[in-house]
């Protein structure tokens, strides 16, 4: 039997995600609360370790906004991000408020100037509310956002901030991270990523905060009919508070590598396919 969940191997998985990045981000209803079935909580035999903290970075700010949709008026491949927090005991914390924000497909974020790729000529996105949210935790622990598979910018990873706050304080800060082969085929194949003329310079291997962070800041990434979920089980201490910085650079800690192989070279394909030598 052919295995049909090797995406990189199947021809028309490239017209169904091409068709859905041209389409399928047309603005809807943006509710706050998502009315499709998500299936069930996401919290298994995991062992509930504390997330750890990551730089807050230079891009955030609270737009106040509480809805489920995000996307507004930005293309890309759909994700369902679903993110349950739980405590050390495996507890779900219900009504913990979560705000997440990341760049668009062509790396740039909402309310930000002096961005894109060419540095002459800058982009400002002053005054723009896109790929930013805040949803509270449903009575599993679990915040849902409809979005698109975040873009790259230079010297970091792609990735997607969050902020989790309990009774208004500020428990955790996190970046959570995604499995660099689909990246970069996503990156290669796909518009509008793809209509780049920057080429992406780092890696998960070659992201400082990416280390950092650790495996259990990788999400888990799950292919369904018309989107990816992404899920991430994210645990806090009640009792903390946020110490994470915002001083880093918007392009990350210190210059980027000088450049990444191509993607066939053997030594870009080895970093990012687990397994391959």
């Amino acid at each position: 039997m052919n295995d049909e969940r090797r995406w990189p191997d199947r021809r028309d998985l490239l017209g169904m995600i091409a068709a859905l990045a041209a389409g399928g981000t047309t603005r809807e209803s943006f509710a706050q609360t998502p009315t499709e079935d998500l299936g069930p909580p996401l919290l298994g035999a995991r062992a509930c370790l504390l997330t750890p903290e990551a730089v807050q970075g230079p891009y955030y700010n609270d737009p106040k906004l509480v809805r489920y949709d995000i996307r507004e008026n930005k293309t890309g491949v759909p994700i369902m991000l679903r993110l349950q927090i739980v405590d050390e005991a495996c507890r779900p914390i219900a009504g913990a408020r979560v705000d997440v924000w990341h760049c668009d497909a062509v790396g740039l974020y909402s309310n930000y100037p002096g961005q894109g790729d060419d540095r002459a000529h800058p982009v400002s996105t002053i005054g723009e509310s896109f790929l930013r949210g805040s949803q509270f935790a449903d009575a599993a622990g679990v915040a849902t956002f409809k979005s698109i598979y975040p873009g790259w910018y230079p010297g970091r990873t792609p990735h997607i901030h969050f902020k989790t706050f309990l009774n208004d304080a500020n428990i955790l800060t996190g970046q959570l991270f995604f499995p660099d082969a689909l990246s970069e085929f996503i990156y290669r194949e796909i518009r509008p990523y793809s209509e780049r003329t920057a080429k992406r310079d780092t890696l998960n291997k070659d992201d400082f905060i990416a280390i950092g962070a650790g495996p259990g800041s990788f999400a888990s990434v799950t292919e369904e009919d018309r989107r990816y979920l992404i899920t991430l089980v994210i645990g806090v201490d009640p009792a903390a508070r946020s110490k994470a910085s915002a001083s880093m650079p918007p392009e990350g800690f210190g210059p980027p590598p000088s450049s990444a192989p191509p993607l066939r070279d053997p030594k870009r394909v080895s970093p990012i396919v687990p397994g391959i030598d």
